[in-house]
């Protein structure tokens, strides 16, 4: 049986894990933190309560990720919704919600509706829209476009760049528009908008974050692999250009056949030594950036909020997520503002926001909050990135990557970082000569889209 040794306990990480031990290879887990799922954890608060770093969403575009939880036993543990609620500070509300149209226009009715737009602005919109739709979500594009700039030349008017763009896209990809690469900002509308109508469904963990990816420890050893949590590897050895060991944090060694390396990209060259790490592609690596994400928590002594989660269309925080009712989940991308802002000032902020969009809020008491920053919580998805971005397959021959930041054809989701796990899976059992395909297909183009986007 030949081992792996995989670096990460991220979703990366434990995608490809999975993907290998059920495929007969005995792998050996390494992580640093004290638990699985890298930035996709849970803290356990002094009281003993659990809560997530930041509210993680997936939709029904990410057939990956899906896959996965079915794999580690979890997948009736996320609940899906067929709407989003979206609200001013003025607290007015609107709905988007999947009508039984066929795709593209099942959400049209509602689109028709959206009162937080202006007729200029809906139609503003539905042109763009159509266009994304006649390319099948690959409009032609200058090099290192900004999604910004393609609005602009799409003749968006600044309410509906602010107000549905913005708003969507800052919380898919974890910036900013003018830093957001159009082709990246493009495709999420044609997966999870337009091309199926199963891409718009949002999906959330009913249960700690920690609890949704512990049952992939079982899995592993199962099929006689281990898992090390509170062990990082400090340094891969190399003997030319083939891998031979880790040297982990403690002074100790491993070793295997094949090598993963699912970390952050800036962690990834710590470990590297200096003649590997300035050769192609890992010289590339130092040209990505982090955008950050704050997540702040709030406790009140009463019921506060009804819906399971609203979208905030004009001020600093982006969505609210209803956890119990009294307490809640605010979570703000792209914080570049915040990052060096007092905790208090940051609690104070989003409490007198959140009055405007829930006035139960602002009569209640706040007991506690909690602001968990993340400044380099993923990559940024900046115009002309991806020729930065490598791919699983590295030069040396039993070394692996996998990351959201590798070439995977999605930004920086967690349906990208699962992307990437079966991608370095593959890779291996390929050289094994077990060829496999892990990755599964991306929804299928249906209804009028799929006509549409012929034409």
């Amino acid at each position: 049986m030949k081992a792996v040794i995989v670096i990460g306990g991220g979703l990366a990480g434990l995608s490809s894990s999975i993907a290998l031990a059920d495929s007969g290879f005995r792998v050996s887990l390494f992580e640093r933190r004290p638990r699985l799922g890298g930035r996709a954890t849970s803290y356990v608060l002094p009281d003993g309560e659990h809560i997530d770093n930041c509210q993680h969403v997936t939709l029904g575009c990410c057939v990956n990720l899906q896959d996965f939880y079915s794999r580690i036993g979890v997948a009736d543990k996320i609940r899906y919704y067929d709407r989003l609620v979206f609200a001013d500070s003025t607290g007015r509300r609107a709905t988007i919600k999947a009508s039984r149209l066929p795709a593209p226009l099942h959400l049209v009715p509602s689109f028709a509706r959206f009162r937080l737009l202006d007729w200029k602005d809906r139609r503003a919109v539905a042109n763009a829209m159509l266009r994304i739709i006649r390319s099948a979500g690959q409009p032609r594009l200058a090099a290192a476009t900004s999604m910004l700039d393609w609005l602009k030349q799409e003749k968006q008017t600044p309410q509906a760049i602010d107000r549905f763009w913005r708003t969507v896209l800052v919380s898919a990809l974890n910036e900013n528009l003018d830093r957001i690469d159009a082709a990246h900002g493009i495709a999420v509308f044609w997966k999870a908008f337009l091309s199926n109508r199963d891409g718009f469904r949002v999906g959330i963990p009913s249960v700690p974050l920690e609890q949704l990816y512990a049952s992939s420890r079982e899995r592993i050893e199962s099929n006689q692999g281990n898992v090390h949590t509170r062990r990082g590897v400090a340094e891969l050895r190399f003997d030319g250009d083939h891998v031979t060991g880790v040297r982990l944090d403690d002074g100790s060694e491993a070793n295997g056949d094949y090598y993963v390396a699912a970390l952050t990209f800036d962690r990834l060259l710590k470990i590297l030594p200096d003649g590997i790490r300035n050769q192609y592609p890992f010289s590339n690596l130092g040209n990505l950036h982090v955008s950050p994400i704050t997540s702040v928590h709030m406790w009140f002594d009463r019921a506060v909020m009804e819906e399971p989660f609203i979208a905030s269309v004009d001020q600093t925080i982006q969505w609210v997520f209803n956890r119990t009712g009294q307490y809640l989940q605010i979570v703000i991308s792209a914080s570049h503002a915040l990052t060096q802002r007092p905790q208090q000032d940051i609690v104070e902020l989003c409490r007198k926001e959140l009055a405007r969009l829930i006035p139960a809020a602002g009569d209640a008491e706040l007991l506690r909050s909690v602001v968990i920053r993340e400044n380099a919580a993923t990559f940024s998805p900046e115009p002309g990135c991806d020729r930065w971005r490598p791919a699983q397959r590295t030069p040396i021959r039993n070394l692996f990557l996998a990351g959201d930041w590798t070439q995977t054809g999605w930004p920086a989701t967690m349906e990208g970082a699962v992307r990437s796990g079966y991608h370095a899976a593959e890779a291996i059992l390929e050289l094994e000569g077990r060829p496999r395909h892990l990755v599964q297909a991306e929804l299928p183009v249906t209804g009028l889209a799929r006509w549409l986007s012929h034409t």
